[in-house]
Parts: structure tokens; C-alpha cells; sequence
């Protein structure tokens, strides 16, 4: 299909949508009246997750529809060639193998013969870490692991040890660092001991501003505590392609973990980016989590797309943005422990489907990627549940709740479900005008009373959400659920029409970066917009 036959092709789809949207009504509340059956009828399983997608402006008309566009635009093609390898990442020449990264059983080909490799070697690194084979220059045992990258080299371990936290290694604690500001740093290191501290380095070329200074503060933290330049690899590891510049660095070859062009930053949490995991749980409880991902990828492959959980939150995610004028999506993980699984998704999804042109090259005449924000549960409800209640836009959301309490507060956790459950209610329902005015007078106010203070306690209502519940937040849970989101936002991309693997958009804040600092201190060049060289005045 040519690219302008593919664009006139989308635009078809995205008009009969945007036709039925127009000539039906969309109450959520008629829609579960008419329907007694709708939850059971609008959710699917796989892998410890239930998703429940009946709270949204769905008919059987409308989902036969968007299932036609997903056949229409090939999808199961796509999807095929993500997983066999195929050059899906097409502006980079490359295919994007993420999956790759957490099979199962014996390696059927060579990447993943060096993934087989990669985790021996990381098996091998975590337990002499364990068993206090591996010694600072002192001798002393290794009690902390300081992991120093940035974006997908950060946000993927990071929240995947705070949410595996049940499962953390007593005498091993592991911390992170990613912000350029010297604060995050310094914050970090002012409560350690060096003789007790590994550094991980985690950079693909081993050239990121930000960990490239870090990690040189951190080895002058070092060596100012005494540590020779020629012990400096018993504190130090890198994850990274880039064996030289490590080497120079002071890292041994023996002690450099594998990076491939294959896998994006945002999806190589599954690699030896994921060291630090493993080293605050352990090798085994990290191959759970590569085992529940793996799951969700047979799934993905699998089950026909009726069904399919990643294209149904992507489907109907298309629906709001292209029909309905959403241009954000809440997240709201009802779990302290997954307080972080927001901002890692706000990189999965933002940097993948925030493009303005398709697969050719051409400008998109449709909406692309969306704002997706959103905190832990229920803390949320006390800062930004007021605009998703009574604002005017339409947000769509997404509920995640964990079934068994992650702590032995169960009583608590009773009050956490039933907060999460209330809220999709309320989202649901609402409150209209004669409901807040019957409740006002049911209160004691008079009817001149009720009257003028009703409008203020309306809730509109009829604004959708999905639920999504993890049986336990375990290692093969945690594990399916991230790669649920990861293909949810590849059918993303492919809804679009867009690749979904590049970020060149990232790169030009990085080159102006360069030319900004060498400019502190300095005359602006004259052809500088007059706000940025006032700026540079002011600041240096």
C-alpha cells in the first residue's frame, strides 16, 4: 500500500468512527442499564490480570469498527514482524527486540544466544555480590549499589525495585541517580560508605551528559576516599557497547555488561539494564519477572485481538484521542509500591508516539501520542481528582489495583480497593443537578439554598476509565503488566502509522545543550533568539 492509499485509508477509518460517535448517544449509565451483562461481556484476562473495559463509550457496533481498522491497517502482520525480527524500526534500519530479551527455554537463534550469554553473566556478578565474593578496595563487603543512568537506563529498574520491594536481599541496598543537578548525587552519596559501594554505569554509549558526569563525580568521590586508580574496577561496572570509553574510564572488560542497537532505551529494562534488579532481588526473582513478560508476549502473539488485552487499551485509547478530542491519559496505580510505574510509562508512550510524521515521512493530518500523567492511589484523589471529576476535559483513565495486600495492613488495603473501585464509580455516574439538589435539602438547606449551591456539587459523570486488576504484585505479575503496556503502545504506533522505536525529537535539545554551555560565560552568537542570550546573562 503506498503511503498517500495508507493515509486516505486511516482517514476513512478515522471518519466512519468520528460518524458513529456522532449518531448514537453515550451515556455510560444507559449503556450498563440496558445491558446487564456488559462487565462480563467487556473484559478479558491473561497472565494474573483482569481487565475490565465496560466503563467506556463502547458498543458492539464500535468495537467492530475499530477491530475492522485493526485488519484493515494489518495488524497481525505488524505484530508478527515486531516478534520474528523484522526491520520494524525502519528510520534506524534495525528491528526492535525487546521480546527477544525475555525468552523462555533453550536459544533458538544468535540474539538469543547473547541474551543466554548476558544473563550468565549477570547471574554470575549478582551472586558473588550476595556472597560477599566481591570486595571493596578495603575488603569490606559491598553493602550499596549506586545505579547511575538516565530515561530508559534509570525510570524501568527503578520502578521495578521499588515495586519488588517484599522481595529485596537483606544487606544490599540499591539507589539511584540520574539528574545532572549535583544534588541527586551528592544527596545519595552523603550517608554511604566508598569501601562499601558499587557503582553501576548505565549507558549505552557511554557518552550521555548526564551519566558521564555523574559517574566522573562519583569516581572522584572514589578516589578522594582512598581507593587507588587501579582498584577503581572493584567499585565499578558498566552497562554499555561501548567497551573502550568504559575501559578509559577504570572499568574492567570482564566487568562491562552487554548493550545492543536491537533494543530501545525505553524497552532494555529486560536487558543488563536491569543489573540492578537483580542485585537487590535476585537472579531468580529477576528471571520471574522476564517469565511474566514473556507470558504476555504468547499472549500478544496468540489470542485473537477480541480478546487480546494490549490491542483492546490500545484500541480503545485510539478511539478517545481521534473521536473524542482526549489529549491526555491518567494512570492511577492504586499501590504505593508502584508510585513510579507513571513516570516510566510516560517515556514508554510519550517518546514512542509523540511523532508528527508517518512511517514515510509524511505529516500526520490526525492526532499522535498523548499526555499521559497520573500518580499512585489514593494520594491522587487529594490533588488532581477534582479536575478529572468537574474539569471540563474528558480524560480518560486507567485503574490498576492489586487484589492481595502487598503489606499485612489488610485492613487498609480493604479502604485502598474500595477508594479505587469508587472512583471509576464516580468517574461512571456522577452527580446531576437534581440529584446535588435533592441531596442539599435531604441536608437541611432550603430549596433558595439548594438551588444555589447545586450546580457546585454537580458531577458531570459519563467519563470512561478501565480497571485493571493484578492478582499479586509479584515478580510474573509486575513482569506481564509492563509488557502489557509496551504492546498496547507498539499497537499504538501502529493505529498511527508511525514507528514507534525512534526518538529524534530527544536529539536536538541534547546539540543546543552543548552550544548553550559553551556560550556560559561567553557572547551569544548574534543570531541567537534575544529571550535565550538574556537568559545566558542572567544565569552565568
Amino acid at each position: 500500500m503506498t503511503s498517500e492509499n495508507s493515509a486516505n485509508s486511516r482517514f476513512a477509518a478515522i471518519a466512519r468512527l468520528k460518524s458513529h460517535r456522532q449518531q448514537n448517544q453515550w451515556s455510560l449509565r444507559d449503556l450498563f442499564a440496558s445491558d446487564g451483562g456488559r462487565a462480563q461481556r467487556y473484559s478479558a484476562t491473561a497472565n494474573g490480570l483482569y481487565l475490565d473495559y465496560s466503563k467506556n463509550h463502547l458498543r458492539e457496533e464500535t468495537l467492530q469498527l475499530l477491530l475492522d481498522y485493526a485488519q484493515q491497517i494489518s495488524l497481525r502482520s505488524q505484530i508478527d514482524e515486531l516478534l520474528s525480527g523484522g526491520n520494524i524500526n525502519n528510520t534506524e534500519h534495525r528491528p526492535a527486540l525487546h521480546t527477544a530479551l525475555r525468552f523462555q527455554g533453550e536459544p533458538r537463534n544468535e540474539h538469543e544466544l547473547a541474551v543466554a550469554d548476558c544473563r550468565a553473566q549477570m547471574r554470575d556478578f549478582a551472586e558473588r555480590v550476595h556472597e560477599g565474593q566481591w570486595r571493596g578496595f578495603s575488603g569490606k563487603h559491598i553493602r550499596h549499589i549506586v545505579n547511575i543512568g538516565i530515561g530508559g537506563s534509570d525510570l524501568g529498574p527503578r520502578m521495578v525495585v521499588e515495586a519488588l520491594r517484599p522481595w529485596h536481599r537483606t544487606g544490599i541496598a540499591v539507589h539511584f541517580v540520574a539528574n545532572i543537578d549535583g544534588a541527586d548525587l551528592s544527596d545519595t552519596l552523603e550517608t554511604l560508605c566508598p569501601e562499601e559501594t558499587l557503582f553501576i554505569i548505565a549507558s549505552k554509549s557511554f557518552s550521555t551528559l548526564e551519566t558521564r558526569h555523574n559517574g566522573l563525580s562519583a569516581r572522584a568521590w572514589m578516589l578522594g576516599a582512598g581507593c587507588a586508580e587501579t582498584q577503581l574496577a572493584q567499585h565499578f561496572v558498566a552497562v554499555s557497547s561501548n567497551i573502550v570509553a568504559a575501559q578509559d574510564f577504570g572499568i574492567s572488560a570482564d566487568n562491562i555488561f552487554p548493550m545492543w542497537s536491537w533494543v530501545g532505551g525505553r524497552y532494555s529494562l529486560w536487558s543488563a539494564i536491569g543489573l540492578p534488579i537483580a542485585l537487590a532481588c535476585g537472579f531468580d526473582v529477576y528471571q520471574q519477572l522476564l517469565a511474566g513478560a514473556h507470558a504476555m508476549d504468547r499472549h500478544f502473539a496468540d489470542t485473537p485481538a477480541s480478546e487480546n488485552l494490549p490491542i483492546l487499551m490500545a484500541l480503545i485509547h485510539f478511539w478517545y484521542r481521534q473521536c473524542w478530542g482526549a489529549t491526555s491519559q491518567v494512570v492511577l496505580p492504586y499501590a504505593q509500591r508502584l508510585a513510579k510505574f507513571p513516570a516510566w510509562l510516560q517515556q514508554l508512550d510519550m517518546e514512542s508516539l509523540g511523532k508528527s510524521v508517518d512511517r514515510q515521512g509524511q505529516p500526520l493530518h490526525y492526532p499522535s501520542g498523548s499526555v499521559i500523567w497520573g500518580t499512585e492511589g489514593s494520594n491522587g484523589q487529594h490533588s488532581f481528582h477534582q479536575l478529572l471529576h468537574q474539569g471540563t476535559d474528558l480524560i480518560p483513565a486507567d485503574f490498576i489495583a492489586i487484589r492481595e495486600s502487598t503489606s499485612e495492613l489488610h485492613e487498609q488495603h480493604r479502604w485502598l480497593l474500595s477508594c479505587c473501585l469508587s472512583q471509576s464509580q464516580a468517574l461512571l455516574q456522577g452527580k446531576s443537578l437534581r440529584e446535588a439538589h435533592r441531596e442539599l435539602e435531604d441536608q437541611g438547606y432550603t430549596h433558595r439554598e439548594a438551588h444555589a449551591l447545586a450546580p457546585h456539587k454537580m458531577v458531570p459523570g459519563n467519563r470512561p476509565s478501565n480497571t485493571l486488576i493484578v492478582e499479586k504484585l509479584d515478580p510474573f505479575n509486575l513482569g506481564a503488566l509492563l509488557a502489557l503496556y509496551e504492546h498496547k503502545v507498539f499497537v499504538g504506533g501502529c493505529l498511527l502509522g508511525i514507528n514507534p522505536f525512534d526518538q529524534w525529537g530527544v536529539e536536538l535539545g541534547k546539540e543546543l545543550g552543548a552550544k548553550v554551555y559553551a556560550a556560559a560565560g561567553a557572547e551569544a552568537p548574534e543570531d541567537w533568539d534575544g529571550s535565550t542570550r538574556e537568559l545566558l546573562k542572567r544565569l552565568f
